[in-house]
C-alpha cells in the first residue's frame, strides 16, 4: 500500500486530500503544526477507510523539522511514495506595510518547506525509481495579486520549483506537479464579508467558489496512475478565473 504525507493537512485542502486519498486506499500521514486535536480526530476519520493514519507534527518552515518528521513517518508507515506539498499561510496588505518579518515568515512557510520536503522525500524516491510530489500553489502564482506580493512570489516559486525539479527528477522515474487553486472556501476565506465573497463569485465565469473537495480531486488525480505521462505541469482549477 502507498504512503501519502500532506502538509498543513489538519484542515482546509489538506484536511480534503487526506480524505480523498483515504477513500482511494492510501495510508496516510496528516502533518499539522499546531492544530493537534484537528489532525488526530482527522486520523481516527481516515483508519474508518481501512487504512493506516498517523498525525505527524512538524514546522514545516524549519529544515530539521521536517527531517524528523519524515524519519517519523518512515518508521510508522514506510517511505514516503506520495508528497502534497500543501501548508500554507496568507498576507493581505501592502507591501510597502510588510516587515521584514512578515516576508521572511511567508517565504519560510509557503515556499522553503516545498524545497525541506521534497529534499526529504527524493532519496527513497530516486532509489525507488518512482514517486510523486505535488505542490499547491495558486492562481496568483500565475498572474500575481495587489497587496498579495509576497503571497504571489512565493506560490511563482513554487511554480517555478515544480518546473525545474520535474526535469531534474523525471529521469529517476519521479513526477512533479502542481494544483493551482482559485477563490476557495477554506479558513482563509474567513475575513472576507458576504459582499467581497459575492464578488469574487461574479468574477469566476463559472459564478462559484471552489470547495477543498475540488481541489483535492485535482490532487489525486496527479498523484494517481492515470497521469503517469504528466510532470512539469500546473493544473489550475479555478472556475475560469484565471484563463
Amino acid at each position: 500500500m502507498s504512503v501519502v504525507l500532506i502538509t498543513g493537512a489538519s484542515r482546509g485542502i489538506g484536511a480534503a486530500c487526506a480524505r480523498a486519498f483515504a477513500k482511494a486506499g492510501f495510508d496516510v500521514a496528516v502533518n499539522y503544526n499546531r492544530s493537534q486535536e484537528k489532525a488526530e480526530s482527522l486520523t481516527r476519520e481516515l483508519s474508518g477507510f481501512g487504512v493506516k493514519a498517523i498525525a505527524v507534527q512538524a514546522d514545516v518552515s524549519d529544515g530539521a523539522s521536517v527531517r524528523r518528521m519524515f524519519s517519523a513517518v518512515k518508521a510508522s508507515l514506510g517511505a514516503v511514495d506520495i508528497l502534497i506539498n500543501n501548508a500554507g499561510i496568507s498576507h493581505v496588505g501592502l507591501m510597502t506595510d510588510m516587515t521584514d518579518d512578515d516576508w521572511n515568515t511567508l517565504l519560510q512557510t509557503n515556499l522553503s518547506s516545498v524545497f525541506y520536503c521534497c529534499k526529504s522525500a527524493l532519496p527513497d524516491m530516486i532509489r525507488a525509481h518512482n514517486g510523486v510530489i505535488v505542490n499547491v500553489a495558486s492562481m496568483w502564482g500565475e498572474v500575481g495579486a495587489s497587496c498579495e506580493a509576497a503571497y504571489s512570489a512565493a506560490k511563482a516559486g513554487v511554480i517555478g520549483l515544480t518546473k525545474a525539479l520535474a526535469k531534474e527528477v523525471g529521469p529517476s522515474g519521479v513526477r512533479v506537479n502542481a494544483v493551482s487553486p482559485g477563490v476557495v472556501m477554506t479558513d482563509m476565506m474567513k475575513s472576507f464579508s458576504d459582499e467581497d465573497v459575492a464578488a469574487l463569485k461574479d468574477e469566476t465565469p463559472l459564478m462559484t467558489l471552489g470547495t477543498p473537495e475540488d481541489i483535492a480531486e485535482a490532487v489525486l488525480y496527479l498523484a494517481s496512475d492515470k497521469a503517469r505521462f504528466i510532470t512539469g505541469q500546473v493544473l489550475s482549477v479555478n472556475g475560469g478565473m484565471v484563463i
